[in-house]
């Protein structure tokens, strides 16, 4: 059983420009879990049950379409900011004391049944005073499952007779656990906690990025809006069950939706998503199948204080696979100043950020292990059409910030009455099936340009790429590969060449100079025999002349 340090540093970003927006990561991070042993059974008998909370449907006669129709119904209606339902203990809680709540194992839902798949929930409090409600059941028919203090440990300095016999009216959130790693320990597989965040593991991995059920408004002139899952519907699993299977509820000022998720552990988890969307007013930008992840410094982008990590990083690259093949690779960074990319893609195949650096020698470091973060790639499933893929990268000062957000924005903007359906697979883990017969992107080097021996400002930036993998290894030393260098207006291509690396694989240095103040859009491929033999390598140049 998974008994994670309940909350960490990394629990909410607000970064404000000028105060045009305010963008706040709402997430617990529950870094690093630990798996335990099985649980044993309760120690004592479960507290008395409050009354059924209000339902949106029938919960005898429960169907993902009769929950769109509800959430369709409700969207027609005028937005209701969510009550206080809880007691005062709960609302003073504050960071330290928050921190200090953990689910107690021996209470573990399912912890006593031939089942692969357990739950636990999330106290309520701290940033988590919105609640969720979560029912359980076998599909058409559920039942309310309800919490209280007893299920959770107080640990000192707070008081347990405090909170004990508190009956919770709903929790911040839930996870289930499963034999991921190993047989006889139930690890932590996916976590819904905070507004509609989520997080999942795939095989030997450690958390890392967070997926959002929507995005709205996000890094526009507009407030940003959080739309959270006001309710979960879990149908409880059958022994043998590879699967689970959950519906949710999502309601904000602009929409309600109706969610499905159909969870699939492995080495790589696979989550399919169907989300169906009811809108009250329009949006300012709608973002689909939301990623957020930080990035502080890597080997394109230097550390401006000493550290002695040579990187640091949840994910190190924006992909992009459309639909005729072609691969993009963009590497991320973080920035001076807020920094947007657009692509303008039609129904890709693929996008995700990605971890692709797995050298524990890349980060150093024994504790976070950034080496094992999860990759997350976006499936979209059916015709999504014309639309872009915006890439957000925000300046920041510290790896406890999540500041890279990447998401779908779809070409129609949403109006009041808009209805929408966006169904997606995703893929979670270290997705080894990303390779392909062309090469990959397998770093990004950045620095001074000029010779090395002249230490004077020469106002040229060099750029390393090497690319790995693919036939474009097989190659011999002396095949003419020939680099296809795209510099568009505000810089000027200096100097490119391309070698071979030690091992296979191949480099190709650019040396370019900023003619203006402008952000540059670099691309670069190799080639031979005029044939593509790599992924197009990306790059957004902010730097000034």
């Amino acid at each position: 059983m998974t008994r994670p340090s309940h909350l960490s540093r990394r629990t909410a970003l607000k970064y404000g420009l000028g105060g045009v927006f305010t963008l706040l990561w709402a997430e617990a991070r529950a870094q690093d879990p630990q798996p335990q042993p099985a649980p044993a059974a309760p120690q004592q008998a479960a507290p008395a049950q409050p009354a059924a909370p209000p339902t949106t449907v029938d919960l005898n006669a429960f169907s993902f379409d009769a929950l769109s129709a509800a959430l369709r119904n409700r969207a027609a209606q005028p937005y209701q900011e969510p009550p206080n339902e809880l007691p005062q203990p709960i609302t003073d809680l504050d960071y330290d004391h928050y921190r200090r709540i953990l689910y107690r194992r021996d209470q573990t839902v399912w912890a006593n049944e031939p089942l692969n798949f357990q739950m636990q929930a999330y106290f309520p409090g701290f940033l988590y005073k919105a609640i969720t409600r979560i029912y359980v059941g076998d599909g058409a028919h559920f039942q309310p499952q309800v919490f209280s203090g007893a299920n959770f440990e107080f640990l000192a300095p707070l008081d347990p007779s405090v909170f004990q016999n508190i009956q919770l009216p709903g929790v911040a959130g839930f996870r289930l656990n499963y034999p991921l790693d190993r047989p006889d320990l139930y690890d932590e597989l996916v976590s819904f906690l905070g507004a509609s965040y989520f997080r999942a593991l795939g095989m030997n991995n450690r958390y890392g990025l967070s997926a959002r059920g929507l995005a709205i408004n996000t890094a526009t002139t507009t407030a940003e809006e959080f739309p959270r899952f006001t309710a979960f519907y879990i149908v409880k699993p059958q022994p043998a069950d590879e699967t689970v299977q959950i519906f949710a509820e999502l309601e904000g000022p602009s929409l309600t939706g109706a969610y499905a998720f159909l969870l699939k552990p492995g080495p790589q988890t696979v989550i399919d998503v169907t989300a169906r969307l009811f809108f009250r007013g329009e949006v300012e930008r709608l973002g689909v199948a939301p990623l957020t992840s930080m990035y502080y410094f890597g080997e394109n982008d230097h550390a401006t204080r000493e550290d002695f990590r040579p990187e640091v990083h949840d994910s190190d690259g924006l992909f992009i696979q459309r639909p005729n093949g072609e691969r993009l690779w963009r590497p991320l960074k973080n920035p001076d100043d807020l920094a947007l990319s657009y692509f303008a893609e039609t129904s890709p195949k693929m996008f995700g950020l990605l971890q692709r650096d797995r050298e524990f020698s890349h980060y150093e470091d024994v504790q976070a292990h950034y080496e094992m973060r999860p990759s997350l790639l976006i499936e979209p499933l059916g015709d999504w059409g014309r639309g872009i893929i915006q890439l957000v990268e925000i300046p920041t000062d510290s790896e406890a910030n999540d500041n890279i957000v990447a998401f779908w924005v779809p070409e129609e903007r949403p109006k009041a009455g808009s209805q929408y359906e966006f169904r997606y697979r995703m893929h979670w883990g270290y997705l080894d099936e990303m390779r392909s017969h062309v090469a990959s992107v397998a770093g990004t080097f950045a620095g001074v340009g000029g010779n090395a021996a002249d230490t004077s400002d020469t106002g040229l930036r060099r750029f390393e790429i090497n690319f790995a993998g693919g036939t474009a290894e097989n190659l011999p030393g002396d095949a003419i590969v020939v680099p296809i260098i795209d510099v568009p207006d505000g810089a000027r291509l200096v100097h490119s060449g391309i070698s071979r690396l030690p091992g296979g694989g191949w480099r190709l240095s650019i040396e370019l100079e900023k003619l203006n103040a402008s952000p540059v859009e670099l691309r670069a491929k190799l080639s031979f025999n005029q044939r593509i033999i790599s992924e197009t390598w990306l790059y957004q140049w902010t730097g000034r002349p």
